[in-house]
């Protein structure tokens, strides 16, 4: 269904009254709005949607569907800070914003956290240096050099947002290939690294072996130890929600992949949730 003005306009001003407590929190230093932190620190698993196209019915379908967070998908697509400045602007959560960036750069690493992102996922983790020069970029002094341009993060998460950035900004290490298993020990022990991810598919990428393999296998242990020791959350794909330990931060499906399993469900003639096989759901009702 086309994304009217009035609509739209209903989601700015739903998203907003429902930031209001996150704006209450806010005015108090040290506050935690961040809900997927909040979880994690509760021993709670959260997943994220991911995010690759600008369309705003689709981004808004996946931040009011029930997902943690958004992983917004920024490596692997041709999404602009611009584009993704206005995806948040109007449905910032309940789905908290996480951006993953093409490469650990002040640019991307500013762009990403002025525009509204609670979280930073930085890709192929091979070196510290590349973990420390995001965590660098993405902290206010006088844990790292953020400057203080401009940007909607004030919007979005309080007049206060200088004072309580730090505290809720999460940094997401991704390990993809041999060489960030290498350094996984020291990469979950550095400050301010709050998630570590497996990169499962990369993983089997760079090394030629396949998820079971006991090669690969104890690549994905070294990891997990190396994390869960050093007190840090483990994540990985969605797929692996429920069937392996530890884990408690998933990237889920993209939008591409839901639309093709839901359509499959549509086909078969799944019953529309809250609604009786064979009762038609109201017309205009399926986004809300």
């Amino acid at each position: 269904m086309a994304l009217t003005k009035k609509r739209l306009a209903g989601m700015i001003l739903g998203a907003t009254l429902g930031l209001t407590a996150a704006f209450a929190q806010a005015a108090e230093p040290n506050a935690i709005y961040n809900t997927v932190k909040q979880k994690l620190a509760r021993g709670e698993q959260v997943v994220g949607g991911t995010v690759s196209t600008a369309d705003l019915n689709v981004y808004c379908a996946m931040a009011s569907a029930g997902f943690d967070f958004l992983w917004i998908e920024m490596q692997h697509s041709s999404l602009t800070y611009q584009e993704v400045a206005t995806m948040i602007r109007a449905c910032p959560g309940p789905a908290i914003p996480f951006i993953r960036v093409p490469d650990a750069t002040e640019g991307d690493i500013q762009k990403a956290v002025d525009i509204g992102a609670l979280g930073v996922i930085v890709p192929m983790v091979d070196t510290l240096e590349k973990m420390q020069n995001a965590i660098t970029f993405a902290k206010y002094p006088p844990l790292g050099k953020r400057s203080q341009g401009g940007g909607q993060y004030g919007t979005l998460w309080g007049r206060n947002y200088r004072e309580t950035a730090n505290d809720n900004i999460m940094m997401v290490a991704m390990i993809e290939n041999p060489q960030g298993v290498e350094i996984a020990e020291q990469l979950a022990r550095m400050d301010n690294v709050d998630v570590v991810f497996v990169a499962s598919s990369d993983l089997g990428s760079f090394t030629g072996l396949r998820q079971g393999d006991p090669q690969y296998e104890a690549l994905v242990d070294r990891i997990k130890n190396a994390t869960l020791s050093a007190g840090k959350y483990l994540a990985g794909p969605s797929a692996w929600k429920g069937t392996r330990d530890g884990y408690t931060f998933f990237q889920g499906p993209p939008e591409t992949a839901l639309i093709r399993s839901g359509a499959r469900l549509s086909l078969e003639g799944a019953a529309e949730e809250g609604l009786p096989r064979g009762v038609a759901p109201i017309e205009g009702s399926e986004g809300f």
